[in-house]
């Protein structure tokens, strides 16, 4: 009998891990990693107390989500004032939906002639 409940509580507990998501890397993982890999500086502060992603020696860069490319915008453009560097993007695209994101982030900075710089990356390439 108490073999049995050991068994049953075992099995539960198996099952619940196999059906665990795997681990969703946040943002700040990509940040870290990709502008080490390209000699800037991470999460710098600015004069007006926001903190840009990363300064690379000619760019200020934010980093997004594929989904949020219309925010990205609005923060590489305020990121490049405030530094007098050059805007710039890097957009975590990770699998084929994504890449809708990038196409409509591409397409609004060339119907608006925007003075900004993009970049994509994903997991397996910072690994």
């Amino acid at each position: 009998m108490i073999l049995n409940r050991i068994f049953a509580l075992l099995s539960v507990i198996l099952i619940l891990i196999s059906c665990t998501p795997p681990e969703k890397i946040n943002e700040r993982w990509y940040q870290e990693r990709w502008c080490a890999l390209h000699d800037g500086k991470s999460e710098v502060r600015l004069k007006d107390n926001t903190r840009c992603d990363c300064i690379l020696s000619d760019h200020a860069v934010e980093v997004d989500y594929a989904r949020k490319w219309a925010e990205a915008i609005g923060q590489s453009l305020h990121y490049a004032r405030m530094t007098g560097e050059n805007a710039g993007i890097l957009l975590i695209v990770e699998d084929a939906k994504d890449k809708k994101y990038l196409s409509r982030l591409e397409k609004v900075i060339d119907h608006h002639n925007l003075p900004i710089n993009v970049w994509t990356t994903k997991k397996s390439e910072l690994n």
